[in-house]
């Protein structure tokens, strides 16, 4: 073994890749494989990000319209009546916590809960929740609850 025959050890390389731009006797000289003229042939070329040929880009041809808040705050609303479902079913007898919601289903772990007024409430319920509608509110308390915010 001396210099003139030392290799990568096998499985070490990936197959040679075409050495272009290397003399007209390389078979890749000329054009180095890029073809004649235009942005692709010239070096330091990049297509932009969405570059659809010339033609019009999908995001410019798409009209845009309204406004986004990036600081909007998603609640998971749950109405009066599922309440009442929960205590129907047995699920709940006097409290409901953000814990026995997430248990049947009705928020996600991480979802900021909004009580609404939505149905009817007969059974007297201590209810936690990140907020409530004033006419939740007022329901839970004629049946002789309590809303709690969290």
């Amino acid at each position: 073994m001396d210099l003139s025959n030392l290799r990568p050890a096998k499985g070490a390389t990936n197959r040679p890749g075409k050495r272009v731009g290397r003399g007209q006797g390389s078979g890749k000289g000329g054009t180095a494989t890029r073809g004649h003229k235009g942005a692709q042939s010239r070096s330091g070329y990049s297509k932009k990000v969405g570059f659809e040929g010339g033609q019009m880009p999908l995001q410019r041809r798409v009209p845009k319209f309204g406004f986004t808040n990036i600081n909007r705050v998603e609640y998971q609303g749950i109405n009066l009546d599922k309440l009442q479902h929960l205590v129907d079913n047995k699920v709940a007898n006097d409290t409901i916590t953000l814990e026995t919601l997430v248990e049947n289903g009705m928020a996600k772990k991480r979802d900021l809960v909004k009580i609404l007024g939505g149905g009817e409430l007969k059974a007297s319920l201590k209810v936690s929740a990140h907020k409530f509608t004033a006419s939740a509110k007022a329901a839970i308390e004629a049946a002789g609850g309590e809303a709690i915010n969290l």
